[in-house]
């Protein structure tokens, strides 16, 4: 079977021209027939065929007598013309705007002023703020009327306000549809898909569909993503390298200082290489970062969070769990054993006893781990979620390790699309909060939680 060839994709200036030519189209196929629909069918009266009928009878007055007049105006009242004759001093009390105006048919009467000649006094002329024909019958008299029909409007009004308005109707939907289809949805696909972006895997997030612009955008980022991952891994690997290359140096002196005799200076070495063999422990473990790659899970949170109580208790610590007895989450199990661990690790190095919270918030699960120590400063809340930062002065009795356990609860919080909050707690101690919200972060769904 074959296939039929695919149209070449079009860019946002091609299809901002094609749009402008099926409007003109449409306005120009449609427009007349509107013209003549609008005519037929709401008879409005035309202001200036009004204003020549009465510039004819006055040209037929000004050539007949008194007595002629009179009978030409009785023919004219019988055939449905309300006109009058009047001196020429009535035009002294003429006026140009009024209280009782129709703001729309003024705002037609500006938008659309007549072409031809105007009528004696203008086209917007007043007498007692009522609108006024006049027309010149002879250096003493004018003929005018009064009675003029609503709505009254210009012949251009007539003629172009159709097409002006199907113009700005066509224009302006053709327009939103194309914003949107072409535009405003493409590029939300773009944020959504960085919101949840993960850079650790090779997948193409951002699809590249769409025009040649979003087309090229999404290409981009893509290429973009890839080369940051090619950079991290580089960065990854030259690091493991050089901890696991370390390593060897550091197992040789532990074996030459075993062998010397026993003394201070030996149990000392001792323990400094096992304090710098801890560190690239720790540093291999934090640039592993196994759990950016693990798979969302139905758990039980409470389950998972009295575990790790219990084993901090089968160690002597002081750590007791406080919450449900079961709450069902997704989220990613390892992860957030990992973190939860290392929040408690930190907390028995200052205090005497922790307690581990769960709570449900309406769109969040809390977990806090709480403390009696002394606390985190103000000024220093921030700066321990960065990798490798210590303060000496806060958390005494913490001073063991890179300082790299808080900024891998932070990576694992934002990893689910939570937080970490570090709080103080009356009279001294810290209150660390992770709160992971109840829509997943890979596919959008509320969680199904339950007690």
């Amino acid at each position: 079977m074959t296939r039929l060839p695919s149209w070449p994709k079009a860019t946002i200036r091609q299809q901002l021209t094609v749009i402008i030519l099926v409007a003109l189209a449409m306005i120009l196929v449609v427009g007349n027939r509107m013209e003549s629909w609008v005519k037929d069918v709401y008879a409005i009266s035309d202001l200036e065929d009004l204003a020549d009928r009465l510039d004819t009878i006055a040209r037929v007055l000004a050539t007949a007598s008194p007595d002629d007049r009179q009978i030409i105006m009785g023919h004219a009242r019988a055939a449905g013309w309300d006109i009058t004759l009047a001196p020429m001093s009535t035009t002294n009390a003429f006026t140009h705007s009024s209280s009782e105006q129709n703001s729309l048919i003024a705002l037609t009467d500006w938008l659309f002023p007549p072409d031809n000649d105007p009528p004696l006094g203008g086209w917007q002329t007043f007498l007692n703020d009522r609108r006024v024909v006049a027309a010149k019958v002879d250096d003493a008299t004018i003929v005018m009327t009064l009675s003029l029909p609503e709505p009254i409007v210009t012949s251009d009004f007539l003629g172009r306000g159709p097409h002006f308005l199907l113009a700005f109707v066509v224009l302006a939907g053709l327009f939103s549809v194309f914003a949107v289809r072409a535009i405003t949805a493409p590029i939300q696909k773009i944020v959504e898909a960085a919101k949840r972006t993960d850079i650790h895997t090779g997948a193409v997030v951002f699809e590249e569909k769409g025009t040649v612009e979003i087309v090229t955008l999404a290409r981009a980022l893509n290429g973009m993503r890839r080369r940051i991952k090619l950079m991290m891994d580089a960065r990854t690997r030259m690091l493991r390298g050089i901890g696991h290359d370390l390593r060897t140096p550091l197992t040789r002196m532990k074996m030459k200082v075993e062998r010397m005799p026993d003394c201070s200076e030996k149990e000392a070495l001792i323990a400094d290489i096992d304090r710098i063999d801890g560190m690239l422990t720790e540093t291999l473990t934090y640039l592993r970062n196994d759990y950016a790659t693990e798979p969302l899970e139905l758990v039980n949170v409470a389950s998972v969070l009295q575990t790790i109580c219990s084993e901090f208790s089968d160690l002597g610590h002081a750590v007791r769990y406080d919450g449900p007895n079961k709450l069902n989450a997704e989220c990613r199990p390892v992860s957030l054993t990992r973190a939860v661990t290392n929040l408690c690790d930190n907390a028995v190095k200052v205090a005497r006893t922790v307690v581990v919270r769960l709570s449900e918030a309406p769109d969040a699960l809390v977990i806090a781990v709480d403390d009696d120590g002394p606390g985190i400063p103000q000024d220093y809340r921030e700066r321990v979620l960065e990798p490798f930062f210590k303060v000496d002065g806060a958390r005494q009795g913490s001073r063991e390790g890179l300082g790299l356990g808080l900024s891998i609860v932070a990576d694992i919080a934002r990893l689910h699309d939570g937080r970490l909050d570090l709080l103080p707690r009356q009279p001294h101690g810290l209150s660390a909060r992770i709160s992971l919200p109840r829509t997943s972060p890979s596919s959008g769904q509320e969680n199904p939680a339950a007690r």
